[in-house]
């Protein structure tokens, strides 16, 4: 180790007698690695070199062009902004030709070459050219204009980078210093979002997942800035989206397209991106929340035909006019972001009640007609295809206004009864409509989750009296209409979510198979030989695997709660774990 007056004197040789950049690359490589660890170990030893420290290192990493000097590099430049912080000193007289230097590599364009021996990959050049970026506020009148400006590229993985970087850096360099750049940002994520092109709105009946758009990364990253810019500047960002003309005049175009048939993809895909700035906005903060329900939502609601007290005669009478889709799903997204803003604290119990705020007395106001509005769609679900978008936004409405927290908004004991028998009605009669019968399922298995995360010991009871129950039953059922692949789904996919579940499940499972069983072997009842082989098959390859698996090794301990005929299909359970795909062979 050396003390602190060899290491200036260190500093002070290599800025006097080393012209990096002619040097070899090993040479470079050790001459830069030399300036980080001064930096980094001795900075109190270097700080009265001021002006000439910043200079000289300009000098020496100017035109750098190895990946890995090029890290080090990024790193010596975030390093050097934490020695100097001052607005006005060695680096902010500087800045702008530091920045030069660095402004050169965005974005990053490297491929890693086949056989190359560098282990350094794009990703962590471009991280590391980003930290450089937001390493202090005085790169903030360089940085922001060319990040802007590289938005306008016809480079997708160049307008990625772009909004990443926007992201990290307005964060870093504060809301003071971005505040003159909102209304410009703000253009740029309204034309990203509208204009980025993504999947039409597709519906297929073979899966819940099998609606919907998938966003691009640059959504994505759009979708990010957005959120970190509504949580910096709230008030003033978030009146340039209320205040916004273009998605105002999109509102208003709703009374124009009341049916799903009527709509063009280009709407479709308008609609989706209204959609996820105005969820955005919700999940920043409740106060963002506010604005947004009290500007839309009443809106929304007009365009459902709804009131705080509909009766079912009138919403009924809204049904069988053409219903507005463009509203129900920009309603059911708002509920989605609200029940998020709930949720995303880490102690939900902790949050205080809400009941007071805006967007609560709202929501709650016309909680039981958006309920009665999403039972009445999933009833009048018919086996054309289009329904099905009705159909998935009714049942994660549904889904959504039965797992809030119990301190806040949410569906009353009645109506998340009423939820529950809806679904399982639905699981036990509608097994012939694929897509609403497995949106059913999803949502069964989504409210026993969340039940079972937050402790709601009321809302428990009532999925253990009306959802378990029943859906233990339909394994001894001898009703031949559902298919006992179906009944088994349901069963097992519900299952799944609790350990007490699994085992009750288990438990009758075996009993039924042990039944029948006696019944084939005593009484000679063949029929019963097609299902039991499909009871012993779910057996060998849900339950078993469930039992030996890592997560519920302790059920082993407690030799009272392992069924019997886990003894005698062990070999094969731990055949199963242990060769996934035997059967393959």
């Amino acid at each position: 180790m050396i003390n602190k007056s060899q290491a200036k004197a260190v500093a002070q040789s290599y800025l006097q007698n080393l012209q990096v950049q002619l040097l070899g690359l090993q040479d470079r490589k050790l001459c830069l690695q030399i300036l980080e660890c001064l930096l980094d170990r001795y900075p109190d030893a270097l700080l009265s070199l001021g002006d000439d420290l910043v200079y000289g290192i300009c000098e020496a990493i100017d035109g750098e062009k190895d990946p890995q000097c090029l890290m080090l590099i990024f790193r010596v430049v975030e390093v050097l902004a934490q020695l100097f912080p001052e607005s006005s000193g060695p680096l902010a007289n500087f800045a702008g030709d530091l920045f030069d230097i660095l402004g050169c590599y965005f974005p990053i364009h490297f491929t890693h070459p086949k056989g190359d021996e560098i282990d350094v990959k794009r990703e962590e050049l471009s991280r590391a050219l980003m930290l450089a970026f937001a390493s202090t506020p005085l790169f903030e009148p360089s940085a922001i204009p060319l990040l802007l400006e590289k938005l306008s590229s016809s480079l997708p993985s160049a307008k990625v980078e772009s909004f990443k970087y926007l992201s990290y850096c307005t964060l870093k360099y504060g809301g003071d210093r971005m505040e003159k750049y909102t209304e410009s940002l703000w253009s740029a994520l309204k034309d990203a979002i509208f204009t980025c092109p993504h999947s039409v709105l597709s519906v297929d009946s073979n899966t819940i997942d099998g609606i919907g758009f998938h966003e691009s990364e640059i959504m994505t990253q759009a979708l990010e800035l957005l959120q970190v810019l509504v949580r910096q500047h709230n008030a003033s960002f978030l009146n340039l989206i209320l205040g916004d003309g273009d998605i105002s005049t999109f509102l208003k175009s709703f009374s124009q397209f009341d049916d799903f048939n009527s709509l063009s993809s280009e709407y479709k895909q308008r609609l989706h991106a209204v959609g996820l700035i105005l969820s955005v906005c919700v999940k920043s903060s409740g106060s963002s929340c506010n604005k947004v329900f009290e500007s839309f939502f009443p809106r929304l609601v007009d365009a459902l035909r709804l009131s705080v007290e509909n009766s079912p005669e009138a919403i009924h009478s809204a049904l069988d006019a053409k219903f507005n889709f463009g509203a129900l799903y920009l309603c059911v997204e708002l509920l989605a972001a609200c029940r998020q803003l709930v949720v995303s604290s880490d102690k939900v119990a902790s949050v205080p009640d809400l009941s007071h705020d805006t967007w609560c007395q709202i929501l709650h106001s016309f909680s039981t007609s958006l309920c009665s509005v999403f039972f009445c769609l999933i009833r009048a679900s018919c086996a054309e295809s289009t329904w099905n978008a009705y159909v998935y936004a009714a049942v994660k409405g549904l889904e959504i206004l039965a797992t809030f927290p119990g301190s806040f908004i949410s569906a009353s004991k009645f109506m998340y009864e009423k939820i529950l028998l809806t679904l399982m009605s639905i699981i036990e009669s509608d097994f012939n409509k694929t897509f609403l019968w497995k949106a059913a399922l999803k949502v069964l298995v989504e409210i026993s989750l969340f039940v079972n995360k937050y402790d709601e010991d009321v809302k428990a009871a009532s999925f253990n009296s009306i959802v378990m129950q029943k859906i233990v039953s339909l394994i001894s059922s001898g009703d031949l209409n559902m298919l006992p692949s179906l009944k088994l789904e349901a069963i097992f996919d519900i299952g799944m979510t609790r350990k007490s579940f699994m085992l009750t499940a288990a438990s009758q499972l075996e009993k039924t198979i042990s039944a029948n069983l006696s019944e084939i072997f005593v009484r000679g009842n063949l029929q019963l030989a097609e299902l039991t082989a499909v009871l012993l098959e779910c057996y060998s390859i849900k339950v078993l695997p469930w039992y030996v698996g890592d997560l519920n090794l302790s059920c082993l301990l407690d030799f009272h709660s392992i069924p019997s005929l886990f003894w005698i299909f062990l070999p094969t359970a731990f055949s199963i774990v242990m060769h996934p795909h035997m059967d393959d062979q």
